[in-house]
């Protein structure tokens, strides 16, 4: 049994709860036979309403990402299923990454004056400024992120799948031999992503503007059409069909502009960051 097959058909029992999280979030495991991994498991009956996404999609949201990010190659997303037999219910499940204790890729860099918080010298060699505040002892901070491909990889697939939620803490360093086929840099929290109306709101926009690669273009081409295939009918059964025809669009809009998007709108980033 491969590792989707095991979170999707596994035993699933619960170990703890993540408090911090705004929704249901619980930590466990899958056991079938000798096999066995940790996971996370969000039942669809811990999803808090939200005012502007229908109400028990969350967990299909997550999956649909899941599945964005394996059709064309990205890996960026961790392995992630829908159960039917949850503890508490329907829900989805995935793939739980171990995270080492340094090397983080972004960070909150303290300036020597608030003037100073603009100058590139303040600003670590490889590293991108985001965003300039104070913190909660009136000291000031400029949030950064690195000049990372895995990073750069991770702000188009959030602007394929609209992420209205990419905070700091939402990027994870993943090992394959533990979540199987992923990349370097993860991502997690997906479920407020696949609206039909803009609503990208990231950390990661140091690349705003900047001309697609090769790559990147080629890349998006074969998302396109595996949307006009196997993997539309995949999220035929998960998202509504404006957002799958949204979904296109966006494709579409990134090919036609050439570039990476850029803020707009009064709140492009989210909050708290991390």
């Amino acid at each position: 049994m491969d590792l989707l097959g095991l979170l999707t058909h596994g035993e699933l029992s619960i170990d703890g709860r993540l408090v911090v999280a705004s929704n249901v979030t619980l930590v466990g495991r899958v056991e079938h036979g000798d096999r066995q991994v940790r996971c996370v498991y969000k039942p669809i009956s811990g999803e808090r309403p939200l005012w502007d996404f229908p109400d028990g999609t969350l967990a299909a949201r997550e999956v649909a990402a899941y599945l964005v990010s394996e059709a064309v190659g990205w890996h960026v997303v961790p392995p992630t299923v829908l159960r039917d037999d949850g503890p508490l219910g329907p829900g989805m499940c995935q793939a739980w990454l171990e995270q080492p204790e340094s090397d983080a890729a972004l960070r909150v860099d303290r300036p020597s004056t608030w003037v100073d918080v603009v100058s590139e010298d303040e600003i670590p060699d490889g590293w991108f400024p985001i965003l300039t505040a104070v913190d909660e002892n009136g000291d000031p901070v400029v949030l950064v992120h690195a000049d990372d491909p895995g990073l750069r990889r991770l702000a188009l697939f959030d602007a394929v799948v609209n992420n209205a939620d990419r905070k700091g803490g939402h990027l994870l360093c993943a090992d394959p031999r533990v979540a199987g086929n992923t990349a370097a840099i993860v991502g997690v929290d997906h479920g407020v992503s696949f609206h039909d109306e803009p609503k990208l709101r990231t950390v990661l926009w140091g690349w705003a503007g900047q001309p697609l690669t090769d790559s990147e273009r080629a890349d998006l081409e074969r998302l396109r059409q595996a949307c006009a295939g196997a993997l539309g009918m995949q999220l035929e059964t998960l998202l509504d069909p404006t957002e799958i025809a949204a979904l296109d669009d966006r494709i579409s809009a990134l090919l036609q502009a050439g570039t990476l998007p850029e803020p707009t709108g009064r709140m492009p980033v989210p909050w708290p960051v991390f």
